[in-house]
């Protein structure tokens, strides 16, 4: 499914379990594989810092604040998409983000977390979450960067 971002196309892989904040998720090894969205990925341009506070075998609670992300558009802090235990962290990531900006459904995977991902949204929820938010989003970016024009 692709979401259409203005003239920009956010790919949205069918397979793939989608959070509230905009990470993918997919089983892996038995846990739960977690990265950026597409949709994120393209808001956030290029990822150039990555760093987490907290540890592998951590418990988390839903929502946690876990991170911070450094982007050409804006510092952030990353939340748990769900609660459970943090098993790894994809320590190449770590090293050099900008597997984030190239391969955001593959090598640019963030995490891996056991926890029940119930909660998550299917690509078609998603989508819907992604149209109704889209107006307020596009009047946010235009906020900040001044723009009269998406």
């Amino acid at each position: 499914m692709t979401f259409m971002m203005g003239k920009y196309a956010a790919i949205l892989p069918g397979e793939l379990r989608y959070a509230r904040n905009h990470m993918w998720c997919q089983t892996h090894e038995g846990h739960w594989r977690f990265g950026f969205t597409s949709y994120a990925v393209r808001l956030m341009k290029d990822v150039y810092f990555l760093d987490w506070i907290v540890d592998a075998g951590a418990a988390l609670t839903l929502k946690q604040h876990i991170g911070h992300i450094e982007t050409s558009k804006a510092q952030s802090e990353l939340f748990a998409p769900l609660a459970g235990t943090l098993v790894r962290f994809n320590q190449e990531v770590l090293k050099d983000p900008s597997a984030i900006n190239t391969d955001n459904h593959g090598q640019g995977w963030l995490f891996d977390l056991d926890g029940d991902a119930s909660g998550t949204m299917t690509v078609s929820e998603y989508y819907n979450f992604l149209d109704a938010g889209w107006e307020t989003t596009q009047r946010i970016l235009k906020g900040h960067t001044g723009d009269d024009e998406a």
